[in-house]
């Protein structure tokens, strides 16, 4: 019986990614035809059978920045740079649709020694680094045991020092690996959706209004309360917006 269910599932997911396969070629298809309505109707069905790439964001991005869609196009460029951070075109594209945004927000740089470890973290992600650790774990191991067994003076002192040499990268990828872990975990980015968003003193309607913010904005949620969400700006300041004026990037 199990294998049945096996099978069964094997072949409907293999339908399904012949489906998006076929959905995307069509939705690329109507693209290039100028049909760009017609062709995020097509990349958001194949979005909703739970399929998410690079390619898929960049091309459903496109489509909306041909018309003029600040806000989607930036959140689905967002959304295709997480998936391939180093991708060129996407980068590209991205800017020119930032450009597009009203809200002009300074970026406080970040400067001395936390720069540089916050730079080293982000090279990898988080199971990159522990895949490294475990590595270093082997090292350690082998060059431990290889100095209880060899009988060379030489060879045992070689793998002393390859053994300290290995506890302490291993002590180095785990810090690399936590720190990436908290940084990933704070990291709660979203972009405003609404054409004008009132930023708010506090979480409540009636409250005072701090500033306005655009679509295509993009945030750092700090909090969650009811209906809003506290927002933290590059710059530092914060407020309190509508939940239904900004779509989180993380949700997939």
């Amino acid at each position: 019986m199990k294998k049945v269910i096996y099978i069964l599932s094997f072949l409907l997911s293999f339908g399904v990614f012949a489906e998006n396969d076929i959905l995307f070629k069509k939705a690329n298809a109507l693209y290039n035809q100028g049909k760009y309505a017609e062709a995020i109707e097509k990349y958001d069905n194949i979005l909703e059978t739970g399929k998410h790439s690079a390619d898929l964001y960049f091309n459903l991005a496109n489509a909306h920045y041909k018309l003029n869609n600040i806000a989607p196009s930036i959140y689905f460029y967002e959304k295709a740079l997480h998936l391939a951070p180093n991708d060129s075109d996407i980068k590209n594209n991205i800017a020119f649709a930032r450009n597009m945004t009203v809200d002009d927000i300074d970026v406080i740089p970040e400067v001395g020694f936390s720069k540089i470890i916050k730079s080293i973290s982000n090279k990898m992600s988080f199971d990159a680094w522990a895949k490294v650790a475990v590595g270093f774990v082997f090292c350690f191991v082998i060059l431990f045991l290889a100095y209880y067994f060899v009988y060379s003076t030489l060879n045992k002192r070689l793998a002393f020092i390859g053994s300290t040499l290995s506890l302490l990268l291993l002590f180095v990828a785990l810090f690399f690996a936590f720190h990436k872990y908290n940084i990933d975990k704070k990291d709660n980015p979203a972009i405003i959706f609404a054409q004008e968003s009132k930023v708010k003193s506090e979480p409540n309607i009636r409250s005072e209004e701090s500033f306005r913010l655009h679509e295509g904005t993009k945030v750092q949620v700090i909090d969650d309360v009811n209906n809003w969400k506290k927002i933290k700006l590059s710059d530092e300041k914060t407020g309190w917006v509508s939940s239904k004026d900004v779509k989180l990037l993380n949700n997939y």
